[in-house]
């Protein structure tokens, strides 16, 4: 399903939001508006549309979805810093929309992987936000660099270094050091090959492990994993 309106946030191509409306409409008044921040490792290949069948599920489960897209490695102003000050500016502009229909205090920020990483850092400091869920969130980005996969391997490409190269700027990005949301929950698969867990707990946030659940799970309407992101989403919603 096409979302119902883009609007831009900034003036590069790339700085604009998709708005879903709900189409469950008794729902709306208690859901709240759902931002999401679309993964892929950081990288310009993956855009939002591989977020689509996501943002039309939420949206058919009666929550309003603003979707942001981003500069990205790969795209002039994108990288760290530029990806997380876009997603920040994308999330802000959420309540400016329509004459202030969504208020940040009524509004839940979303990231899968690697969106999951800027939604966590983002949502530390963006403290009006009802709160923040990390779907299978890249929560420590030095150890993610130094890992093997491809995933992994690209992270250098965002940061511009390794964190050996460039510790303060590592510290910085690294949810795992930052401040966080103090509503912030982090929903990952214990069949995650791309982002696998790692010590989750010194989050010192809310923690839930899906069995049989695998990475991309969390943008599949009709999975368990869906299924456990909408009962998280209502139960913020009371």
């Amino acid at each position: 399903m096409p979302a119902d309106e883009k609007i831009a946030y900034g003036a590069a191509p790339l700085q604009y939001a998709l708005l879903w409306r709900a189409k469950q409409l008794e729902n709306t008044v208690q859901s709240p508006l759902v931002i999401l921040i679309h993964g892929g490792c950081w990288l310009s290949t993956y855009d939002i549309q591989h977020t689509y069948a996501l943002s039309t599920g939420l949206a058919q489960a009666g929550f309003n979805v603003w979707s942001l897209e981003y500069r990205r490695s790969g795209d002039v102003g994108g990288g760290w810093p530029g990806s997380y000050d876009d997603v920040k500016a994308g999330i802000l502009a959420s309540s400016r929309y329509n004459n202030g229909e969504f208020d940040l205090a009524g509004s839940v920020l979303v990231g899968h992987s690697a969106g999951g990483h800027l939604a966590l850092l983002a949502g530390g400091v963006i403290k009006q936000l009802k709160g923040v869920i990390g779907l299978a969130a890249i929560t420590d980005i030095e150890e993610y660099a130094n890992g093997s996969n491809s995933c992994q391997q690209v992270t250098k490409n965002f940061m511009q270094a390794m964190p050996t190269e460039k510790p303060s700027e590592y510290h910085m990005a690294n949810p795992s050091k930052q401040p966080l949301h103090v509503n912030t929950l982090v929903l990952q698969g214990k069949k995650d090959n791309i982002v696998p867990a790692f010590e989750l707990d010194k989050l010192e946030r809310k923690i839930i492990m899906l069995d049989g659940v695998g990475h991309f799970d969390w943008i599949h309407p009709g999975s368990a994993a869906f299924t456990l992101l909408t009962q998280q989403l209502n139960g913020l919603a009371k």
